[in-house]
């Protein structure tokens, strides 16, 4: 597979009462083609934050949507382009990041959370002096990241919930 040069096309999920913002990398193959985030079936993103606020799991984009915004959760990536090499984070160069700023002044943002290393790796190198905050990383949801179990996960999780 080849490193092709992508533009990340999916907008933020966010209102004005968000509080936490969670950052992914960039889309992977299945996301970009679905339009919304994490949506390969195997990322476990979903199911996770929906154990982590006692929640059913989300199928559709709309209750995807929902499960947010009812929760006070913003969600975006790092990354508005990259190359990249199908959904490989570690293929990575050429990086463009996105601007937080529409989400940070139209809500009520005070934590930031990464999804990952590879995300916690690219907002502090294009996005944490930009926006003055610090982000906290938490384990991968992807299903490269085998070491953690879905349950392992969801306690780890639990953190987005501590304000």
């Amino acid at each position: 597979m080849t490193r092709q040069r992508k533009e990340h096309g999916i907008p933020p999920v966010y209102d004005e009462n968000s509080k936490i913002l969670i950052l992914g990398s960039f889309p992977s193959v299945a996301s970009r083609a679905e339009g919304f985030f994490y949506g390969h079936p195997r990322n476990r993103f979903w199911r996770v934050l929906a154990a982590v606020f006692d929640e059913r799991v989300p199928t559709t984009v709309g209750e995807k949507k929902s499960l947010l915004l009812r929760n006070k959760v913003a969600l975006f990536d790092v990354l508005a382009a990259c190359e990249i090499e199908g959904s490989s984070d570690s293929s990575i160069m050429g990086a463009i990041p996105n601007d937080l700023t529409p989400i940070l002044v139209g809500s009520q943002i005070a934590r930031i959370f990464v999804n990952g290393k590879t995300a916690e790796r690219l907002y502090d190198k294009y996005l944490k002096e930009k926006t003055g905050l610090s982000a906290t990383v938490l384990p991968s949801t992807s299903p490269a990241n085998a070491a953690w179990s879905e349950e392992r996960l969801v306690a780890a999780w639990q953190e987005i919930k501590r304000r």
